[in-house]
């Protein structure tokens, strides 16, 4: 059985020099999930929406920008000497030879 991920949180602060990070997620067609395709950097949602259609999503039926600033993120990848450890125990994971998890993750 593999362990769950230990992650950090990643410090809120600027992200960028000028204007205001986004985060854009796109969906190519009406059937598939939003998914997480970049980021982009410019004074207002508009703007955003331009250089993401631009860079990202020219073919996509929907394009979604959020200011990054607006997320919480969470990561096992080292992105942040400070970061601090994320809450424990989200999954019920609590470490006992006898727990069993209820999820399955395929390798």
């Amino acid at each position: 059985m593999e362990a769950p991920a230990e992650r950090v949180t990643v410090a809120e602060r600027p992200r960028a020099d000028e204007g205001t990070a986004f985060e854009v997620f796109v969906r190519d067609d009406s059937e598939d999930p939003l998914r997480h395709v970049g980021s982009v950097t410019a004074e207002d949602a508009e703007g955003a929406y331009e250089r993401a259609t631009r860079l990202f999503a020219w073919y996509a039926d929907d394009v979604w920008v959020c200011p990054a600033g607006e997320f919480s993120r969470f990561s096992t990848h080292d992105l942040d000497a400070e970061g601090e450890p994320a809450p424990g125990d989200v999954s019920g994971f609590d470490g006992g030879e006898d727990y069993e998890e209820p999820r399955q993750r395929e390798l």
